[in-house]
């Protein structure tokens, strides 16, 4: 047994503490209801607030409630310990809380040199700010003293350490670079003197500190961004850590990951569980966070932090900020992650509300924001010269995606439809694909509302394929098939007309085909026209050999002419009796020499025949070769 007034420990009984020290006690300090059962002197010669309290009361047998202790009993319990010279252990894990406790108790050097707030102070400043382990425990035992720990400047300097040493080679702090390479325990750990450190080596890569540092609160999460930002981290490295944050302690957002690894990276060994969050909260904070920029892989992450906003039911002011962002990026937004199903009331299958909203937030951005440029965070995003023509696309194509609800009214379509201006679709075959698949969701649309929604289409730039498939569509009105039927055959018509002219002004018989510009692209802008083209190349072939063909027929006709009028002079010089009788209206008697025939006249025709038939061979053959015109 230990002589009187000798302490050797505290013991617990029932819902109290006793000191071992043989003596009674004369004051009583209760923490969160449990009793401590102690002796004035040693708290009274290294507590100055228990000091107080003692000269304020005149009783022997003293009780005090401590209001609001930091930390709680157990921290009290290490206070106690202290004020008896008992041994008591200082860690990285107790140090915030002890340090807000002899803050709270006083214990200054005033009331007893090297006093516990002072070894606290230098516990913390020469143990805890030079490694990382040891500030991200620090800031998680921080939570329950979270206001003291502000008074003392704790959180600033753990902060700022944090902020110092990720901008930093990870390599240079922490432990000795010596000590890394071989000397690792079989787990992976970093290994002192043969000591396992619980630390582990560090990687080379920017996001090395995502999993450490989603061990904190939300709002040291928060403090710990913004104080990142202000030292200047990339805003492309700082969202990475957002985004890996959000989908830790937000399961939705698990389908959205877009060239995340799901390989871990750590530095320090936690034995501490990730902190508890709301997600409302959590979502309301990220917004916050999150910079005025654009990426591919960074707008599917806020149309799917959009999603679980909706589900969680968040402000009015967050979901509007949200929307805002997406409508400023939407250009590389993509068609899945646009299909957000309606969680509320609504009788759609989606929130096509949310998406008039986006889109017309879209329309309404006067500027640009600037895309990440890292290739690392998004590989596909590229700096895009149209972006109204691929949000036109997009909403083709979202049309098509929802015009399958039968709840769908046509006006929502309408307004979809006619959000962007008419110069951002050079084709309308997105719409009228998606208006042929709402017309066969829903047969029962009456023909004046069919037309109205068929107003939307520009008919001049439907491809050959579409107007074909118009033209024998029985679910368009009869309407617009004509109107369908007739642009179709003015198309045909000019882009004919265009080339045909374009083959008759050639000089060179033999050269190279020319189409003039504006016909040129009016073909290249419609996926049919090619087979027009091909078509014009063997009709300009059979023009050519019928141009051949005419061409030798005049020159057989000339030495035909030139022939017939060396018979005329030789039939001139001769004067025949026949002729003169015909004259003069008389009839001779054939004579024997008369009754044979000529022998020119038995061989052939005569040559006025011949030319005659010449002529008719020519006039018939012409005719024949254009017929085709």
């Amino acid at each position: 047994m230990a002589p009187a007034g000798k302490v050797t420990g505290f013991h617990k009984e029932g819902n109290g503490w006793f000191c071992n020290a043989g003596l009674p006690s004369d004051i009583t300090v209760v923490v969160d209801g449990i009793q401590f059962h102690l002796h004035k002197f040693p708290l009274v010669s290294k507590c100055g607030k228990i000091a107080r309290i003692c000269e304020e009361s005149s009783e022997k047998a003293l009780i005090t409630v401590l209001e609001e202790f930091p930390g709680g009993p157990d921290t009290f319990l290490i206070a106690v310990k202290f004020c008896y010279g008992l041994r008591m252990e200082l860690t990285t894990r107790n140090i915030v809380t002890v340090y807000c406790a002899a803050d709270y108790l006083q214990m200054t050097d005033e009331y007893g040199e090297d006093n516990l707030l002072s070894k606290s102070e230098n516990f913390f400043h020469k143990n805890v700010l030079h490694n990382w382990k040891d500030c991200i425990l620090a800031l998680q035992s921080s939570d329950p003293v979270i206001a003291r720990a502000e008074k003392l400047q704790i959180i600033r300097k753990c902060l700022s350490a944090v902020s110092m040493m990720v901008c930093t080679d990870p390599s240079l702090f922490g432990w000795p670079m010596m000590m890394y390479g071989s000397l690792q325990s079989p787990g992976g750990s970093i290994l002192w003197n043969g000591i396992n450190t619980g630390a582990r080596i560090r990687s080379a890569e920017s996001d090395w500190w995502f999993e450490d540092i989603s061990y904190l609160s939300v709002g040291l999460f928060e403090r710990l961004i913004n104080t990142m930002e202000t030292r200047g981290i990339r805003p492309e490295i700082l969202v990475g850590a957002i985004m890996y944050y959000a989908r830790k302690y937000l399961p939705g957002l698990g389908r959205w990951k877009s060239g995340q690894s799901g390989k871990t990276r750590t530095v320090a060994s936690f034995s501490l569980t990730p902190a508890v969050v709301d997600q409302k909260v959590l979502i309301e904070t990220i917004e916050k966070l999150l910079p005025e920029k654009k990426g591919k892989s960074f707008c599917r992450f806020l149309l799917g932090l959009l999603r679980v906003a909706l589900i969680l039911g968040v402000s009015q002011m967050c979901k509007d900020s949200l929307e805002r962002r997406i409508g400023m990026q939407l250009e590389v937004a993509t068609l899945d992650s646009l299909l957000i199903p309606a969680y509320s009331d609504s009788d759609t299958l989606y929130d096509v509300d949310c998406m008039e909203r986006i889109i017309h937030h879209f329309m309404s951005s006067e500027t640009r924001i600037t895309s990440f440029s890292p290739p690392s965070l998004d590989p596909e995003t590229s700096p895009s010269s149209e972006p109204l023509r691929k949000v036109a696309k997009l909403i083709d194509n979202y049309i098509a995606e929802v015009a399958s609800d039968i709840n769908l009214k046509p006006r929502k379509i309408r307004f979809l439809a006619e959000a962007l201006p008419e110069s951002s679709r050079p084709l309308h075959d997105g719409l009228y694909r998606a208006l042929d698949i709402y017309f066969k969701a829903h047969p029962w649309l009456s023909e004046k509302e069919k037309e109205e929604l068929c107003n939307i289409i520009d008919y001049q730039k439907l491809s050959i394929d579409a107007c074909a498939h118009a033209s024998q569509n029985a679910r368009l009105p009869l309407r617009v098939v004509l109107q369908v039927l007739f642009f179709e055959q003015m198309q045909l018509r000019t882009a004919l007309a265009g080339c045909l002219n374009a083959l008759d002004t050639e000089s060179a018989p033999a050269g190279p085909i020319t189409i003039p510009s504006e016909m040129a692209g009016q073909i290249l802008q419609r996926d049919g026209w090619i087979t027009v083209v091909r078509e014009n190349q063997v009709l300009r072939g059979d023009m050519e050999s019928m141009r051949s063909r005419v061409g030798e027929l005049e020159e057989e006709f000339i030495k035909i002419k030139q022939e017939m009028k060396k018979v005329t002079k030789s039939h001139s010089s001769l004067s025949s009796p026949r002729l003169v009788a015909r004259k003069i209206g008389c009839k001779l008697i054939p004579r024997s020499t008369d009754a044979q025939p000529d022998p020119v006249d038995s061989t052939g025709p005569t040559p006025r025949a011949s030319v005659e038939q010449a002529r008719r061979s020519h006039h018939s053959r012409h005719r024949k070769s254009f017929s085709l015109f």
